[in-house]
């Protein structure tokens, strides 16, 4: 059983950046982000293959860009321009079978909030 670990959420003003952290118990072949606000369905943010592929949601393309170190089985998002609509809870997740491109996640973090004030 992987645990997942996530850090670095908050509270921030719109337009600030946050960067999330998130630390794994153990190597997984991908790890990504996901979202979900209250009322709202969980989305997927962004996700890094086990060769360093990217995927990103249309809706934080030139915002966030997520990063990975395999020696320390970290996963980084860093936020930029960030708006209101960008407050939820924010999940790091990790899947065995690389289908986070997909934004498939079979491990999940406990969440860390992030509200942006405008």
């Amino acid at each position: 059983q992987v645990q997942l670990m996530e850090s670095g959420g908050g509270s921030v003003q719109a337009g600030g950046s946050l960067t999330l952290s998130c630390v794994a118990s153990e190597y997984t072949s991908c790890m990504g982000w996901f979202r979900q606000a209250p009322g709202k369905e969980r989305e997927g943010v962004a996700s890094i293959s086990s060769d360093g592929g990217v995927t990103r949601a249309d809706s934080v393309k030139g915002r966030f860009i997520i990063t990975r170190d395999k020696a320390k089985n970290s996963l980084y998002l860093q936020m930029n321009s960030l708006k209101p609509e960008d407050t939820a809870v924010y999940y790091c997740a990790a899947d065995p079978w690389e289908r986070c491109g997909i934004f498939e996640f079979f491990y999940t973090g406990q969440g860390t909030q992030v509200t942006v004030s405008s």
